[in-house]
């Protein structure tokens, strides 16, 4: 069935909110270091939001895993990119690379089985993907591209993650995200000491102003809790192909507020590889369903 006016609404509400959130993050790193504001985002998303929720009744190393990969391990390199320079509107655009890492893992780790639609989407996007790498520069620096992609494949570690989760039965996805989020502060501390210092993070802190608190919170509350409860919302409600669709408009909301609120235009190349990418996208997710049909008709 499609999504009535008030989900379809909310499910907009989400591409907002996520397609936003790389810009919100560069403005949080203007006055925060990567991992530093990475620990506040995951102690913000954590507290007091735990005392509220019930802990899902799912093992520790699977809390662990998922804090590890999907929070620690994407937020992390995806900070450092954005920090080093690489454009908002790219990042979000490079990120979705995602999806075909989670293919190449799913048939590694859980012997899933590839379809055609699937492998035609799998050489569009490296297409396009390497059109995008093929321009860096000052506008794009290599690193940049290179810590997205990191934190793409860790985005896809984490579904797999999730996917190991599933057969252990129904459980409330939003809650698990809350429990989870208490798994990445301490990693993250250890590593802003670590890699930025106990001075650079005490100034950070003690120089804490209005747009940086207001990015952790907006980090914490909008992009984490809000995004994944609403759309843990509709999963619950929806078939996943009925609204998996709609995180194909991330990316241009991304785009379109790193053209307005930065100035970061394009060159030729990246059009072309982000137009690559996201056909590959499009036929991964709907090329099976058009097959089907096809030969449905053909019978």
């Amino acid at each position: 069935m499609p999504l009535r006016t008030k989900d379809l609404a909310l499910a907009g509400l989400i591409v907002l909110v996520w397609g936003v959130n790389f810009a919100v993050t560069k403005v949080g790193l203007a006055g925060l270091p990567p991992m530093l504001l990475g620990a506040l985002r995951f102690v913000l998303a954590a507290f007091p939001a735990v005392l509220l929720v019930r802990r899902p009744r799912v093992p520790l190393r699977w809390y662990l895993a998922y804090g590890l990969t999907i929070s620690v391990g994407q937020f992390a390199l995806l900070f450092t990119a954005l920090y080093v320079g690489m454009p908002t509107g790219l990042a979000s655009l490079v990120l979705q690379a995602q999806a075909f890492f989670t293919l190449l893992l799913g048939a590694w780790w859980l012997h899933e089985r590839w379809h055609r639609p699937q492998l035609m989407g799998l050489v569009l996007a490296a297409l396009g993907l390497g059109f995008i790498g093929s321009a860096r520069g000052a506008a794009m620096p290599l690193r940049g591209f290179v810590f997205t992609l990191g934190a793409a494949l860790s985005w896809s570690c984490g579904t797999i993650v999730s996917r190991k989760i599933s057969p252990l039965g129904p459980i409330n996805q939003f809650a698990f995200v809350v429990w989870a989020s208490l798994v990445p502060p301490l990693p993250f501390f250890a590593l802003s000491l670590w890699l930025e210092g106990p001075q650079t993070v005490y100034t950070a802190l003690t120089g804490l102003n209005l747009a940086s608190l207001g990015a952790v919170a907006y980090l914490a509350w909008a992009a984490t809790l809000l995004g994944y409860g609403l759309w843990t919302y509709l999963l619950a409600r929806y078939p996943a192909n009925k609204v998996s669709p709609f995180t194909l408009l991330v990316p241009v909301v991304g785009l379109t507020t790193g053209w307005l609120v930065f100035d970061e235009t394009l060159q030729a190349v990246h059009l072309i590889g982000g137009a690559l990418l996201m056909l590959g996208l499009g036929v991964n997710l709907f090329g099976g369903p058009l097959l089907q049909r096809w030969r449905a008709r053909g019978a």
